[in-house]
């Protein structure tokens, strides 16, 4: 008889410390198939399975392409490549991100969702934004357990805060309780499987894919917009996720609503930086040719380039304000 023993975390800011006491929590005679993924830098050396093993639960390693699955083991996506499974395989392949992450939480959990389906419990702790939030509705459709650490008591409590908001979610716990929790689980009986939803499988198979189009794939999904895509320009389409509005191009970049938000917000912050340097060069371009045209003793087109200068000098006045308001803003929201 099948058990509840596919276990799938996703982890983001304080992910290390957090997972590191989960583990440390679990008895060794709780034994379950684990994958991780924790966003970290696309050039950082890897050392979180080695860490991971330390809290003495289950021995932990970087799986390769095509490796089979181990049961028994904590499987660690590695830098800059999504972590998927199908059937008895693992998958490490450098598919288009999602969330502006490689690798991402979503595309690990709906791939579980789809291989495994009541089998998975999804787990989502602390980290910033939301990224896992349709992961774990996509394990749940399949009917799987969703579990997310307390917002209360994260230490980044965004991951977790968006997926109880836009989920019905099985078990919100603090972290002390979670081994216990998981031990009950792992030893359940995993219900019958249940069919898996058509979109489910073909967002599954979109972050497997490297160097071939998603065209067809997102248009199967969902719906065009004029929105561009923020990482290639290409264009995006909208996906009606339950509660949740996505956004995928046709080259397979997706994007949560946060992380969507998010993005929108930095360019234009970018943009307006580039335009106070921009009216900062004219200041200074205006300058210069008020002086010259003084020096030849053609006053009235000094006094022309005096105005525009003038006009360019308050145009980047206004430019600082907005950044300045825009910073103090962002401060206080970090504050809380």
């Amino acid at each position: 008889m099948e058990k509840r023993d596919i276990i799938v975390i996703g982890t983001s800011a304080g992910g290390l410390s957090v997972m590191t006491r989960l583990f440390a929590g679990m008895s060794t005679g709780t034994t379950a198939t684990v994958f991780v993924v924790m966003h970290i830098s696309s050039g950082a050396t890897s050392l979180l399975p080695r860490l991971l093993e330390r809290a003495g639960w289950l021995p932990a390693f970087h799986p390769a392409e095509g490796d089979l699955i181990r049961p028994g083991h904590i499987h660690v996506a590695p830098p800059d490549h999504h972590l998927l499974v199908r059937e008895d395989r693992v998958l490490i392949r450098r598919g288009p991100r999602e969330n502006r992450t490689r690798p991402a939480i979503d595309p690990l959990f709906r791939s579980a969702a789809v291989a495994f389906g009541t089998r998975v419990t999804g787990i989502v702790l602390t980290g910033m934004l939301d990224d896992g939030t349709s992961g774990l509705r996509a394990i749940q459709r399949c009917g799987g357990l969703t579990v997310v650490q307390d917002p209360d008591e994260a230490e980044w409590p965004g991951m977790p805060a968006n997926a109880i908001a836009r989920n019905r979610i099985d078990h919100v716990v603090g972290l002390d309780a979670m081994p216990e929790l998981l031990a009950r689980l792992i030893a359940e009986p995993a219900p019958e499987r249940l069919p898996v939803p058509a979109d489910i499988v073909i967002e599954a198979r979109i972050a497997e894919k490297e160097f071939t189009t998603m065209a067809d794939d997102t248009k199967a999904v969902g719906s065009p917009t004029t929105l561009t895509c923020p990482e290639c320009g290409g264009g995006l389409s909208k996906i009606a996720d339950g509660p949740i509005l996505r956004f995928r191009c046709q080259i397979g970049h997706a994007f949560s609503p946060d992380t969507m938000v998010e993005t929108q917000t930095e360019a234009v912050e970018t943009a307006l930086w580039v335009a106070l340097r921009t009216h900062e060069d004219r200041v200074e371009m205006f300058r210069h040719l008020a002086e010259h045209a003084r020096k030849r003793g053609h006053e009235r087109t000094a006094v022309g380039w005096d105005e525009r200068g003038a006009e360019a000098r308050s145009n980047a006045g206004l430019l600082r304000r907005v950044l300045s308001n825009a910073a103090l803003k962002e401060g206080l929201e970090a504050k809380g």
